[in-house]
C-alpha cells in the first residue's frame, strides 16, 4: 500500500494516535476491520494497529474498497500532493483537474489535457498511474465525488444542484459513481447533519468549511491582504478576509472567517444564481489556493531550517496570499514598480473605481477588479504614473485579450513586462511554491544584511566592484534558490515578512 516515504510507519501510527493536525491530509488510515478510512484526526476510538494500514491518498484508500468515514469526513482534509517538487507535469495535471477541466459542460479530453501539458496521452496515463496508481479520469471522477460529498454534508442543495455544482453532466451518472466508488448514497449522506444553505432571490448563498493543516499564521496574512486591499473589492477584518471574484463569466465574492481552534476556514459564498453552480467546484479551489490551504507547513519550514545563516529566523506560519486572477496580479506588479505599497494601493484603487464594474449580491454592493477587455483600450488618465507604464499596462491587456490561452512565459515578449513582473504573477496569481524572487530589492537586502552579520560578504564591500557584488549576489541566490527547492516562495515571504 502507499505511504508517504518522508515518514515511517511508526511516525504515522504517533500522528493517529495523538490526532496530531498537522498531518492532516498527508495521509489517511484504513481499519480493515471496519471497512472504513479515515482521517488522521479522526475522533473515533483508535483502532488496533493490527487493523490499520496508512495510505498516501484518499483515493488510495478508496481503491482497497474502503469507504470514508461519515464522522471525520475525509472530503474535508487539506489537499496533499506527495510527489510534489518532483514531478512537475503531475503537478500540473492535477492542478488542472482540480479546478475542473476534465469535468463539467466545458471539459476537455484527456488527449486535449496532456496536450496542454506537453506530453502524449499514454505519458500522462502513465505518470499518474505510476504517482496515483489511478487514471487522470479516475482521479477527476474521485475529486468530484469528494467535494459532491462535503457540499452533501454543509449544504442543503437539492442533490441534483450537488451533480452539476460537483461538475456532472447527468444526475444518474453521479448516483451510480457515488454507489460505487463510495459505497453510500448521496440521500444516506443527507441524512447526517448538514449547516442550512438560503437560496433564493436572485442570488445564492452557501457556507463551507475550508481545512488546513497548523502551522497557519493568520495575523500575518490577514495584514498582508489589510495593507493592499482595494476599497469595494476586497475587505477584512480581526478574523476574517473577504473579496469579490468573476471566474468563466461568473461573478460572486466569498468571505472567510479564520477558526483557529478547528483549523479551517468558515467560508460563506454568494453567487449570482443557482445557474452559477456548475463553477462551484472551480471558485472554492481557487479560494484554498489564494489563502494556501493546502501547503504542508511542516516540510516547507523544516527545508527553511536548514538555511542557516541565509534565514537567521523564522516567522512560523507563513503562507502565500494569492490574488484571484494572474491579470490581476499583473497589474498589481506593473502598478507597484518604484513606488511605495501605500501609493501602489492608491493606483489599483482608481483602476478598480473607473473601469471594475459594481454589482449588487444579496443586498451587498462589491466592486469586481476590471476585465482585460476593459483595460485593452482605457485611456488610464485616472492613474498617475509614468507613460510608459501605463502603456505597459494596456499592452498586457490587449495580449491577454487577444490570445487568451497564451502562457505566462509569453508575456515577456511584451514591452515593458519584465522577468520581476512575471514572477510576482507566478508568485501570487498561480501560487506556485518555488519562486524566489531573488531580483527584488526586499530580498535581496534582507539575504545580504543575514550574511553581513556572520562576515560572509563584509570581504566584498570594500574591495569588489558593483559588478563583482552583484555577481557574487546571483551566484550566492543561486545557490540558495537550489538549496530551497522547490519552496523558493516561502523564503520570498519569509524575507518580505522581516524587513
Amino acid at each position: 500500500m502507499n505511504c508517504d516515504n518522508r515518514f515511517t510507519t511508526e511516525s504515522f501510527r504517533r500522528a493517529r494516535l495523538s490526532r496530531d493536525s498537522r498531518f492532516d491530509g498527508l495521509f489517511f488510515v484504513g481499519v480493515f476491520s471496519t471497512g472504513i478510512y479515515c482521517r488522521p484526526i479522526c475522533p473515533a476510538v483508535a483502532a488496533k494497529e493490527a487493523n490499520v494500514g496508512y495510505f498516501d491518498t484518499a483515493l488510495a484508500a478508496a481503491n482497497k474498497g474502503l469507504r470514508p468515514c461519515l464522522r471525520c469526513r475525509p472530503d474535508s482534509a487539506p489537499l496533499s500532493n506527495p510527489w510534489m517538487g518532483t514531478q512537475t507535469t503531475v503537478n500540473r495535471a492535477v492542478a488542472l483537474i482540480n479546478n475542473g477541466i476534465l469535468s463539467g459542460p466545458d471539459a476537455i479530453s484527456i488527449t486535449a489535457l496532456a496536450d496542454k501539458l506537453g506530453i502524449t496521452s499514454r505519458h500522462l496515463r502513465s505518470l499518474f498511474h505510476q504517482h496515483l496508481g489511478v487514471s487522470p479520469k479516475q482521479y477527476a471522477q474521485y475529486q468530484q465525488l469528494m467535494f459532491a460529498k462535503q457540499l452533501l454534508h454543509e449544504t442543503a442543495l437539492p442533490i441534483t444542484d450537488v451533480a452539476f455544482a460537483a461538475g456532472f453532466n447527468s444526475v444518474r451518472r453521479f448516483n451510480e459513481l457515488f454507489r460505487q466508488q463510495l459505497q453510500l448514497t448521496p440521500s444516506a449522506i443527507r441524512k447526517s447533519d448538514h449547516a442550512p444553505t438560503r437560496l433564493g432571490g436572485d442570488s445564492t448563498s452557501l457556507h463551507l468549511r475550508l481545512f488546513y493543516r497548523p502551522p497557519f499564521n493568520w495575523q500575518h496574512q490577514r495584514e498582508f491582504y489589510r495593507l493592499r486591499a482595494v476599497d469595494g473589492m476586497e475587505w477584512t477584518g480581526e478574523d476574517h478576509y473577504g473579496r469579490s471574484f468573476q471566474i468563466d463569466g461568473v461573478h460572486g465574492y466569498f468571505e472567510a472567517t479564520h477558526c483557529e481552534v478547528s483549523c479551517c476556514f468558515k467560508v460563506k459564498i454568494v453567487m449570482n444564481c443557482t445557474d452559477d453552480l456548475v463553477h462551484l467546484n472551480a471558485v472554492v479551489t481557487n479560494i484554498r489556493r489564494i489563502l494556501d490551504l493546502d501547503a504542508d507547513l511542516i516540510e516547507v519550514e523544516n527545508r527553511l531550517l536548514a538555511l542557516g545563516d541565509y534565514l537567521p529566523k523564522i516567522n512560523s506560519g507563513i503562507r502565500i496570499p494569492g490574488v484571484w486572477s494572474p491579470f490581476e496580479a499583473a497589474c498589481r506588479a506593473v502598478l507597484g514598480q518604484q513606488v511605495s505599497v501605500a501609493q501602489s494601493v492608491k493606483l489599483l484603487q482608481a483602476l478598480v473605481d473607473h473601469y471594475g464594474e459594481t454589482v449588487m449580491l444579496e443586498g451587498h454592493e462589491v466592486r469586481l477588479f476590471p476585465s482585460a477587455e476593459a483595460i485593452a483600450g482605457a485611456s488610464l488618465e485616472c492613474l498617475r504614473m509614468p507613460g510608459a507604464r501605463k502603456e505597459a499596462l494596456c499592452a498586457l491587456a490587449r495580449f491577454i485579450r487577444d490570445n487568451p490561452q497564451a502562457s505566462i512565459e509569453e508575456w515577456l515578449s511584451i514591452k515593458g513586462i519584465g522577468p520581476w513582473t512575471v514572477d510576482y504573477v507566478r508568485l501570487r496569481g498561480l501560487s506556485l511554491p518555488n519562486i524566489l524572487l531573488a531580483s527584488d530589492l526586499v530580498v535581496r537586502n534582507q539575504l545580504l544584511g543575514a550574511l553581513s552579520t556572520t562576515g560572509q560578504v563584509n570581504s566584498l564591500d570594500v574591495t569588489a566592484s558593483k559588478s563583482e557584488k552583484l555577481k557574487h549576489y546571483l551566484a550566492m541566490s543561486e545557490y540558495l534558490g537550489g538549496q530551497i527547492s522547490p519552496w523558493g516562495s516561502y523564503l520570498t515571504f519569509q524575507l518580505w515578512s522581516q524587513q
